[in-house]
């Protein structure tokens, strides 16, 4: 057994979109640090959330390994393939055959087998009834829905194992049980069914897996020589082949013949099967009703891992190309699988009113109206989103109004602060946004008025509270940033950054009053020049009198040097 559950998340990959939650039928996803993670106790393993994963985080765990570890342990492994491979595989059953057997496997068989079992012996139980319901027991995943999320009518499965277990015993019972069996098919649902242990399917693959591992061994399936001895063990299946289409299970039952009371219906996908039964009361039922129930929408050729682009017309066409008809179909099944259904309840959450509204006022709901009902946190309405929070599964960040509302506090919280006037215009030069200081810069007396409105300036039109308008047309047309620096507008200046938020939408600006600043530089720059002038003159003066004190000395200096010389030639002489 694999202790890994079938479905897994990719952490790393998950980009909190929700719509895994969104889309999935029983809500089994878990949001714990803004990433998904399946909840095994409640998953159905329907695929859902891996087929509508945009990111690809949602994976089908791979069996590849396990498969092959089993192949060389010297047992006889035999395939089980579902009869909706014709559909998927651009070969004959010879070809096929022939790469399974290359592949390791000691021989290939139709899981149809134990469907067209299944078939004989749900025809026998409705013509034993005079009146009731019964479910198909075929697709895991119905009856996994149906054990926990409708344990009421779990009685009403059909009390046989499904087509691939019943497939199992064919095969067990013809080869001995010290084979190994592993099933290919297109669901996910079918792991479930091997991890069960119950003694007869080993492993399960999906088609996806068969395919990589094909692509990796055979880079060329065409040099693989097919061999016209090989066919199907231990005979072909008829019938049995049109159960993974649409109604090909009551097909297969009117081919077998049942009694005209009898009802034969058909439901595809989980949304579909629920709706069916609610308010269904099975006991107030007067004629034999049988459900052929199927999770996915179209049959199994729709299964989440089918793995083909191919269009369901044409992969239904092939398949039905491929379905041969038996003259005469027993009315006994030779090989039975008794299963008893256990029903097996997921709990469901029960709080009181006064917790769920302390929990709605936790995600901004305080009042009726506050509870949008949008969807875009995955659950249909907000006060499933509370019983989500109070289980624990979910974050008060998935409600995306509640996260805007958080946002748009932020920010006002932010341009309240602001120092600076701040304004966002849209493309018709409205005002958009105003802090506090634009108002008090530019509404002059009608500031109180403004800023008594709940909304304060928006909606009004730009041109009319500014002279500078023009400059938001402008970055509206050209998508560039403008800084205006000392914009005089009347008496005052203003030093304005101007720019994009989202081109040709939305512009904003930051608006900073300089008038007083510049005021102040002036003035300090007239003081400024006073002094320097003062300081030049004094150092003017200062220079004149150092030379004239100069002059004064030379004279005195050569008038002392010129008597010396006069006196030095006296002596001479």
């Amino acid at each position: 057994m694999n202790n890994q559950y079938p479905v897994y998340t990719l952490v790393n990959e998950c980009h909190d979109c929700y719509k895994c939650v969104r889309e999935c039928p029983v809500k089994a996803i878990k949001i714990e640090n803004n990433h998904a993670s399946v909840i095994p106790e409640k998953c159905i393993s329907c695929g859902t959330c891996v087929k509508v994963c945009p990111a690809n985080a949602k994976c089908v765990r791979n069996d590849l390994e396990r498969v092959k570890n089993l192949l060389i342990s010297g047992k006889d492994v035999y395939v089980s393939l579902a009869p909706s491979w014709s559909g998927v595989f651009e070969m004959s059953p010879q070809r096929m055959i022939a790469i399974l057997k290359k592949l390791g496997f000691k021989d290939v068989s139709e899981t149809a087998l134990g469907a067209q079992e299944v078939s004989i012996r749900t025809a026998e139980m409705l013509n034993s009834m005079d009146k009731g319901l019964l479910i198909s027991s075929a697709c895991p995943v119905i009856v996994d829905y149906i054990r926990l999320y409708k344990p009421e009518f779990t009685k009403y499965i059909t009390p046989i194992g499904s087509p691939a277990r019943t497939h199992a015993k064919i095969l067990r019972e013809e080869y001995g049980n010290d084979i190994a069996i592993v099933f290919i098919g297109p669901c996910i649902g079918k792991k479930n069914e091997a991890d069960a242990q119950d003694g007869l399917i080993d492993i399960s693959l999906t088609f996806e897996e068969l395919k990589i591992w094909i692509n990796d061994q055979f880079p060329d399936v065409s040099q693989i020589q097919k061999d016209d001895s090989y066919v199907f063990v231990p005979r072909s299946a008829y019938e049995g082949s049109l159960y993974p289409i649409d109604g090909g299970m009551n097909e297969t039952i009117k081919r077998i013949g049942v009694k005209k009371e009898v009802q034969l219906l058909e439901i595809c996908s989980i949304p579909a099967f629920e709706k069916a039964l609610n308010n269904l009361d099975p006991e107030k039922i007067n004629r034999p009703i049988f459900v052929e129930a199927l999770a996915c929408e179209g049959g199994c050729v729709a299964g989440p891992c089918i793995s083909t682009e191919k269009a369901s017309i044409s992969i239904i066409s092939d398949v039905l190309a491929k379905v041969k008809d038996r003259p005469v179909i027993p009315k006994k099944p030779e090989y039975v699988v008794e299963y008893d259904y256990k029903p097996s309840g997921v709990a469901e959450s029960k709080y009181s009113l006064e917790e769920i509204t302390k929990t709605l006022k936790k995600i901004g709901k305080h009042t009726v109206d506050d509870e949008l009902n949008c969807g875009g946190c995955g659950y249909s309405s907000c006060r499933e989103l509370a019983v989500a929070l109070l289980d624990g599964v979910a974050e008060p960040s998935m409600c995306v109004s509640y996260m805007r509302k958080i946002a748009m506090r932020k920010a006002a919280a932010m341009l309240r602060c602001m120092p600076a006037a701040m304004v966002m215009v849209d493309n018709n030069m409205n005002i958009l946004e105003a802090n506090d200081n634009f108002m008090r810069m530019f509404t002059g007396d009608m500031y109180e008025i403004f800023k008594s409105r709940p909304d304060g300036l928006t909606g009004a039109a730009i041109d009319r509270i500014v002279e500078f308008a023009d400059i938001f047309k402008t970055i509206l047309k050209t998508g560039k940033s403008l800084h205006k620096e000392h914009y005089a507008v009347g008496d005052r200046l203003y030093d304005i950054n101007a720019f994009t938020i989202e081109p040709n939408e939305i512009v904003g600006a930051i608006i900073n009053d300089v008038t007083q600043s510049e005021t102040n530089r002036e003035k300090i720059s007239e003081k400024a020049k006073e002094v320097i002038s003062k300081n030049i003159s004094i150092v003017q003066e200062i220079a004149c009198l150092l030379g004239e004190h100069m002059v004064e000395t030379e004279t005195l200096l050569n008038s002392i040097a010129n008597d010396y010389d006069d006196k030095t030639d006296g002596d001479k002489k």
